[in-house]
């Protein structure tokens, strides 16, 4: 048993046959799969001796990272869709069935900060509404 190897391979899982689409790409797929999980076996064995640390809390560590950084992505995605798409902005079920989220969910799934980053990212200030009429209130529902 080697611990990294099997952590590796558990996060970089190679394509099973007729999985990749089209199936003429499944050895390539294959091989990126394998060179991933070389990649990470390499570094999660640098960053274990160096920092004295559990390779598979290392693991999880950067798995919680990435997880964090999605939600963060999404968030964003989500001010974007609902504040600074022109006068009509995305509809709440539409956002919510994407992200998998409720329609409820999106009101509060991001705040002033995401929305001041998402100006700063396309240098565009938002298109804000101070107050909703009844007609954009029946449409978000």
């Amino acid at each position: 048993m080697d611990l990294i190897s099997d952590i590796a391979a558990v996060c970089f899982p190679l394509p099973a046959p007729g999985s990749v689409t089209p199936p003429d790409l499944y050895f390539e797929a294959y091989e990126q799969a394998e060179h991933r999980r070389a990649e990470e076996a390499a570094n999660l064995e640098a960053a274990s001796e160096g920092l004295d640390a559990d390779p598979l809390l290392l693991a999880l560590q950067g798995a919680r990272a990435r997880k964090a950084a999605a939600d963060a992505e999404i968030r964003r995605l989500l001010a974007y869709g609902r504040e600074f798409h022109g006068a009509r902005p995305y509809r709440l079920e539409s956002l919510a069935e994407a992200s998998g989220m409720t329609p409820s969910g999106i009101r509060t799934a991001y705040g002033d900060n995401e929305i001041t980053e998402v100006a700063r990212a396309i240098r565009r200030d938002p298109n804000r509404r101070t107050v909703k009429s009844p007609t954009e209130e029946a449409h978000d529902r």
